[in-house]
């Protein structure tokens, strides 16, 4: 199958489009290489890979890579918040316009397959997991823009969307801003740090698990079609206490401890359930411990201000 994946050099592109070539596919892989990454390098010399510098706002570009293409992975997004209230001009045009400029040049016969957020939940309710029928509140610009995106793409029919815990691990395209890599990182190189709010709960994901969710949808797609899926690891539901917890599991060194009277900026606090995604048969392979472990090993490479998107 060839697959079109628009942001395929970003931290979840990069290991999707590698996974989706080890699995056979072709892929006209999509990118702008803004923050001037490397990351397909080391996949360049596989001849089922295209790669293609362009906007994923360029609807000439994107026009001719649609008719090729027999399914759609629109990842090229401005993501997270405080990228999005940086430049909220950017933000709808790349995570709204553009994916609706897809939705306008696709057939109804091609399969999108669309990651989203679970922070759309917002602020959750104590002790209730989320599921994909509880309301959404999203509490930043990033994550009003993907719920309205979201709806649309399901309106539109013959779509999958999931909605992605927090994301971490190592990537060819790093980040650090992510709370479990900036969490890790804190721990191996300031080893301390001071936490906001930490009762605050979300889910968690590795970065490889969610590439893995997009091929289980490729091959289910017939049966997972017209619905949105919550993904992530179903016993990292955690505070960020707890996530520090873990960390000092494998960083003994690591002091933590919470300001009682500063508040974070960012609101989400919630617990997901990911029951719908693990009833179609898929299963996560990459636990918390095992995302710890791999960024110690990572960050005795990378450097800080290399990886990030703000």
């Amino acid at each position: 199958m060839r697959v079109l994946v628009t942001g395929a050099a970003g931290y979840l592109g990069s290991v999707l489009t590698g996974a989706l070539l080890d699995e056979g596919h072709e892929v006209l892989a999509v990118d702008s290489f803004i923050y001037r990454q490397t990351s397909l390098l080391e996949r360049c010399a596989d001849k089922r890979l295209s790669v293609i510098r362009g906007d994923a706002r360029d609807k000439e570009l994107l026009t001719g890579l649609v008719r090729q293409a027999d399914a759609i992975f629109p990842l090229a997004c401005l993501t997270g918040a405080p990228l999005c209230s940086k430049d909220p001009i950017g933000a709808r045009t790349v995570n709204l316009e553009a994916i609706e400029m897809l939705l306008g040049l696709r057939s109804s016969s091609q399969p999108i397959i669309f990651p989203t957020t679970n922070s759309g939940y917002g602020v959750g309710q104590a002790d209730r997991h989320c599921t994909e029928e509880t309301p959404l509140r999203p509490v930043s610009l990033y994550g009003r823009l993907k719920v309205d995106i979201e709806q649309k793409l399901l309106d539109a029919g013959n779509v999958i969307t999931f909605r992605f815990a927090t994301l971490f691990g190592a990537s060819p395209r790093m980040r650090m801003d992510l709370l479990v890599n900036d969490f890790v990182y804190r721990a191996v190189t300031d080893r301390f740090i001071v936490l906001f709010e930490a009762h605050f709960k979300r889910n968690y994901l590795h970065v490889r698990d969610g590439a893995r969710a997009f091929l289980h949808g490729l091959k289910n797609f017939a049966v997972m079609a017209g619905r949105p899926y919550n993904v992530g690891l179903s016993d990292a539901n955690i505070s960020k206490w707890e996530l520090c917890e873990e960390i000092r599991k494998q960083v003994s060194e690591f002091y933590f401890a919470e300001e009682p009277l500063a508040k974070d900026p960012d609101q989400r606090n919630y617990i997901v359930s990911n029951e719908r995604i693990e009833a179609t048969g898929y299963r996560t392979m990459f636990g918390l411990s095992d995302g710890i472990a791999e960024l110690i090993k990572a960050y005795k490479i990378v450097r800080p201000n290399q990886y990030s998107n703000v």
